[in-house]
């Protein structure tokens, strides 16, 4: 991936990551502190309890505690904890929910069209007034690699090469991801306003067994 021009922020990150390296706990103590709300926030999208999310964002900061001295320079602080705590909420969506797996069509990138499907999205139904507790209950019905890419994208307004890096996927896979799980998305949500209620667990798997090759 090309390297990107840096923010002040980042590098002001990048400044506190090197003196937390270098044993100053006060300056880890700050990037904990600048980061623990966004990042509770990116694994409560994903995670069905604030006491789940409480748990994954603290994980994830003993994570980066654990692994500072591996960390790359070239790459915004953010990238690295917003995907340590993205992987951590996928780990335990599949103790969760076993049935559905995140492979499969994933570990290809097919040759499609991927302009924006243009039915009702996450982030145009938030703006209709529509609750986040109702658009959440739609994405939980999605397959995990879907969940993430229209959280970050939809939820968290991020750009397609950041949630390239957090997920660990090219931007082409992210975009296909994105198309999909937007068309997904669409067709949950109508089946919702059918019956008056969220789709149930036998759609979401139903919909799991339609993405498997």
């Amino acid at each position: 991936m090309d390297e990107r021009p840096q923010t002040a922020a980042q590098q002001d990150d990048h400044d506190l990551v090197r003196r937390a390296q270098s044993g100053d706990e006060d300056a880890f103590a700050s990037l904990v502190q600048r980061y623990q709300t966004k990042v509770w926030r990116v694994a409560r999208q994903r995670v069905p309890s604030d006491e789940d999310a409480q748990d994954l964002a603290q994980e994830a900061f003993l994570r980066v505690f654990r692994n500072l001295e591996r960390f790359d320079f070239k790459y915004p602080f953010t990238t690295w904890l917003y995907r340590i705590v993205t992987n951590l909420a996928i780990d335990h969506l599949r103790k969760r929910r076993p049935s559905q797996s995140i492979h499969g069509v994933d570990d290809q990138e097919p040759d499609l069209d991927l302009e924006d499907h243009k039915g009702e999205r996450p982030s145009d139904l938030m703006e209709a007034n529509e609750t986040a507790d109702e658009i959440r209950a739609v994405l939980e019905t999605l397959a995990p690699h879907f969940q993430s890419v229209l959280m970050l994208r939809e939820l968290e307004g991020m750009a397609c090469n950041d949630i390239a890096d957090i997920v660990g996927a090219t931007h082409v896979t992210v975009r296909w991801r994105l198309h999909r799980g937007r068309k997904l998305f669409q067709e949950a949500w109508e089946r919702r306003d059918r019956r008056g209620d969220r789709p149930s667990d036998a759609d979401a798997m139903d919909d799991a067994a339609a993405e498997a090759p």
